[in-house]
């Protein structure tokens, strides 16, 4: 309003200015009010841009994200240069290769000086040993070829009908043209080694001169899951009696489809199930009636365990800390503190870990249970500034007895680092194959889900392979077709001598079972 205007208004009376007045205070408390909500709106709208880019922000080092999905922007996870030389430093206790003692050793080749300093030319007479030899053992490969084993069965005229009879080939031989050695051989390549079907093939051509196909590989593995299971069952019974145990689980895809993957390990056995889902329906069937402490991540499946035979894992919890301590103000310093007592925690689990001595970790873990109880406390008081840390630590709260089981069970470890590097090889096979299509890939022939602690994969495996004859080795009980193609005729009553025999029509006549 310009003053003319105001002016002209005041000469009118004064009804007039008092109808303007009353009309620009009406107008005046709708600006406000709209001010109001447009400053409660952006008010929203920075929280909400704030949760954004801090989930933006989310990388391996604040979260569970594996390092594979970090954007090109994350902050690198290595340390920074520590300024120090690259290899051993000083005063570091050197290790080299130990000698194999005499009675390990294939073959033994002397070797004599030819010429002295002197200019002596050394002779027979003068090869007088003195002292103990210098020694060197070289390991080499033998060159390495399949041993090939052809079964002949024989073929005689019954005296009393006169009728031709073949011998039947045994079971063990009827399951597979390949024996256990090599089929374990060819299993630890694909699945443990993760080599791909085709590079299998040519490796066995190259390496043992065999020749087999990537369908044959296939079939290895499958029948190697048929061999598994009974040792599968036994590892299962193994896990669930241990006293403690480390769990952990993963995406997986089956025929195009989501599944899940978990896995029980121990130190010495470890067992992988594909799952439907990652519900904790999956976590108590894996467990059965499992009483030991199982060591996880704060994954809501594993809630239905009381929390004395619960470890949290220390480094998720490590990770949460560092997102909370990229926040601000309040939210920071909860989360630096929490990855002070971390650190602090670790280093006593490295000084237990040589020492062995369990009340000094006590002592130190007492410590530090007073210091983060402290904090948690504060942060899940109800107060506005608390929001953002609240509800991680209301959560730690409730699983308070289960953060600090490692100090006094014997077992224990702080992490479940064991359970991820485990899980880590099917997660590298996942991302390779994109998955499996059949579950014989995984539930019954990766060595991951059938090994102990000394990591002989493919001896497992032969023991298994060997003892194993599949209940379909009855129906391929044949023998090969000769290689010039002739076939064998029945020579039953009743049966010309050009017509060829097979299973069905040779039981239907004679009976005879000279068939190729």
């Amino acid at each position: 309003m310009e003053r003319e205007d105001a002016e002209a208004i005041y000469e009118q009376g004064r009804e007039a200015v008092v109808s303007v007045l009353l009309a620009l205070s009406a107008q005046n408390e709708r600006l406000e009010a709209e001010v109001e909500k447009l400053t409660a709106r952006v008010a929203r709208q920075d929280e909400r841009i704030a949760t954004l880019e801090r989930q933006l922000g989310r990388s391996s080092r604040n979260s569970s994200q594996p390092p594979s999905a970090d954007r090109l922007s994350a902050p690198p996870r290595s340390k920074g240069p520590s300024g120090r030389k690259q290899g051993a430093q000083p005063g570091h206790e050197g290790k080299g290769r130990p000698l194999l003692p005499i009675w390990a050793v294939d073959e033994i080749v002397e070797h004599w000086p030819v010429v002295c300093g002197c200019g002596h030319v050394f002779c027979e007479e003068d090869r007088v040993a003195v002292g103990e030899p210098a020694r060197r053992q070289v390991e080499e490969l033998p060159v390495m070829a399949v041993c090939v084993t052809e079964h002949q069965g024989q073929r005689v005229v019954c005296p009393g009908c006169g009728e031709r009879q073949a011998a039947s080939l045994p079971d063990a031989v009827a399951a597979s043209a390949f024996g256990p050695r090599l089929q374990a051989a060819v299993v630890t390549l694909s699945v443990r080694n993760r080599i791909s079907r085709r590079d299998v093939v040519e490796l066995c051509e190259q390496l043992f001169a065999s020749r087999i196909s990537t369908g044959t590989v296939d079939s290895m593995i499958a029948r190697t899951a048929d061999a598994l299971t009974e040792p599968c069952e036994d590892l299962l019974d193994r896990v669930r009696s241990a006293r403690a145990v480390n769990m952990d689980e993963t995406g997986w895809r089956l025929r195009g489809g989501q599944r899940a993957l978990w896995g029980a390990f121990t130190d010495r056995h470890a067992i992988v199930q594909i799952t439907s889902s990652r519900h904790d329906d999956h976590a108590k069937d894996l467990l059965g009636t499992s009483s030991a402490i199982v060591t996880s991540d704060r994954w809501w499946a594993y809630n239905h365990l009381p929390v004395k035979r619960r470890q949290v894992c220390w480094s998720h919890l490590q990770r949460d800390f560092a997102f909370h301590a990229e926040g601000r103000g309040i939210e920071k310093q909860m989360g630096e503190a929490g990855l002070g007592v971390c650190d602090e925690l670790f280093w006593a689990w490295e000084i237990f870990q040589h020492t062995g001595d369990r009340r000094e970790l006590r002592r130190r873990v007492r410590l530090l249970q007073r210091e983060l109880k402290a904090v948690l406390r504060e942060h899940a008081g109800t107060k506005a500034r608390y929001r953002q840390g609240r509800r991680f630590a209301r959560a730690l709260m409730k699983l308070w007895p289960a953060l600090w089981t490692f100090a006094n069970q014997p077992g224990v470890q702080p992490t479940n680092n064991h359970a991820e590097r485990a899980l880590r090889g099917a997660v590298i096979y996942r991302k390779l194959s994109l998955g499996s299509q059949s579950e014989h890939l995984i539930v019954g022939g990766p060595i991951t889900i059938c090994r102990s602690s000394d990591d002989r994969s493919a001896g497992h495996i032969y023991s298994a392979t060997s003892r194993f004859t599949p209940k379909a080795a009855a129906s391929r009980n044949r023998w090969a077709r000769p290689a010039w193609g002739s076939a064998t005729s029945c020579s039953g009553p009743g049966r010309s001598s050009s017509t060829p025999a097979t299973a069905a029509n040779c039981a239907a006549g004679c009976g005879c079972s000279s068939v190729n």
